[in-house]
């Protein structure tokens, strides 16, 4: 599903909320349906019930609890975005506790969000994961990396994967491993941002990924990050 663009006369993003305890689907729902720019269109209380949601209501973003006592928000996560067309997908954790998030991460979650975030930015996360940026800059990778329990990746095979790229997508693909945004890449490798969102889209498809996020893990287990 391609996310929705903003701008003047365009429609909100739509959102899908997934999370067991409706208290907290409740205060997501209060908090994005005060902004012009975002629309909750439905809420869901198990990962179970994403597939069903999703085709009914065709939200641009997810937002994704990892725990749940049906189906969890990683096991939901993996089967949604190897999905054609699916929507991005916005992780909700309490981070400390949550050991599936760096999982998630890779299996295609555009971001994470901590579940006391401020209101504004809960409604810019949420942007900006619509938009296909990454909702995490490259300190909190190696904090997710450093206290989250996952499989040490293979070096090896993560800079076979990046020896494929030519020397200027290497470079796109390093800047974003930084968190560098696209115009701060356009300034940075003296290219225009169109020819910026064109390397990252040629980088995505190469690569078999799915968002920036994924590249910047890729380069961090290549060790180049």
């Amino acid at each position: 599903m391609t996310p929705t663009e903003r701008g003047d006369g365009m429609s909100p993003v739509r959102v899908l909320i997934v999370d067991d305890d409706p208290l907290v689907r409740a205060g997501l729902s209060m908090i994005l349906n005060g902004a012009d720019d975002v629309r909750v269109v439905g809420q869901a209380g198990d990962g179970g019930e994403v597939p069903d949601a999703v085709a009914e209501h065709r939200p641009d973003v997810v937002l994704m609890d990892i725990r749940m006592p049906g189906v969890d928000g990683l096991t939901a996560t993996e089967a949604l975005r190897r999905r054609p067309d699916a929507p991005e997908v916005l992780v909700l954790t309490t981070f400390d506790a949550d050991e599936f998030v760096l999982r998630a991460l890779r299996a295609g979650a555009g971001g994470f969000l901590l579940k006391d975030t401020p209101p504004a930015q809960i409604r810019d996360a949420v942007l900006r994961v619509a938009s296909g940026e990454a909702t995490l800059s490259p300190s909190v990778t190696r904090q997710l990396i450093t206290h989250v329990t996952a499989p040490q990746p293979d070096r090896r095979q993560a800079g076979r994967r990046l020896d494929q790229l030519s020397t200027r997508e290497l470079d796109v693909a390093l800047a974003v491993a930084q968190g560098k945004s696209n115009a701060e890449i356009a300034t940075d490798l003296f290219m225009s941002i169109a020819t910026v969102k064109a390397h990252v889209s040629r980088l995505l498809t190469k690569l078999g990924l799915n968002n920036r996020v994924q590249i910047a893990l890729l380069v961090h287990d290549a060790g180049m990050a």
